[in-house]
């Protein structure tokens, strides 16, 4: 059994849909970011970044007693390397995977990230920020197009590493971004989106968290605690 702790963010829909692919027996426990769940003292516990998502693994392959992992790319590793699928074992291969999944990481999901902030939520208009952010997510959206040409996934057979990338391009739209410009990724896109595993990803989650309000309903102490703005 392995708990989820989590909120629908793209980083915790890649645990999400890790889960559904290789049909692990878990439970999701909800934390509301929003509410500021991820700063009660149990999820620090085993979360210390005070980030979603976090995972508790009831029984760990060795035997032993529980077992905690936090921050999303080590968690997809773990899991994969636990059920033996999503990751490859031979050198080469597994190195394509990671290198792939730590683009995500480094990346992708740090600049993607800025670029929803600074368009969509930060509390005042910073031209600068917005033009920045945009492009360099479109930047890195030309990356990975030119990674996807001739190749069905990013590294070999369908892996962690098209799971991490994967819900950070759903929000193209939000990021200012048209994938018609980057014919690969549309492709791509197309392909994993029909994954049945990751539609049940995206189809359950108003079934498995509480409703949502957008962060543009938060009060500003909601917002100042999101954010990490010092007051």
């Amino acid at each position: 059994m392995i708990e989820l702790h989590s909120w629908p963010t793209p980083n915790g829909l890649k645990i999400s849909i890790f889960l559904e692919e290789a049909g692990l027996e878990h439970k999701v426990f909800p934390v509301n970011i929003g509410k500021s769940e991820q700063f009660e003292p149990d999820f620090l516990s085993f979360s210390p970044n005070n980030r979603i998502p976090a995972i508790r693994d009831l029984a760990p392959s060795d035997g032993s007693a529980t077992l905690t992992v936090f921050e999303s790319g080590a968690i997809l590793i773990y899991l994969a390397d636990k059920v033996g699928q999503f990751m490859p074992s031979e050198t080469r291969a597994r190195n394509e995977v990671m290198q792939w999944l730590m683009w995500q990481m480094g990346g992708l999901g740090p600049m993607a990230g800025q670029n929803h902030h600074f368009n969509q939520y930060a509390p005042e208009d910073i031209p600068y920020a917005k033009e920045r952010y945009t492009n360099e997510t479109a930047r890195l959206y030309g990356v990975l197009d030119r990674r996807l040409e001739g190749r069905d996934y990013v590294a070999g057979d369908y892996s962690i590493a098209d799971m991490a990338i994967y819900p950070w391009i759903f929000p193209h739209e939000r990021q200012k971004q048209d994938l018609n410009d980057f014919p690969n990724v549309k492709r791509w896109f197309a392909t994993i989106a029909d994954r049945p595993a990751v539609a049940r990803a995206y189809d359950t989650r108003e079934a498995l968290y509480p409703p949502q309000r957008e962060v543009t309903g938060l009060s500003e102490e909601e917002k100042a605690k999101l954010f990490g703005i010092k007051k």
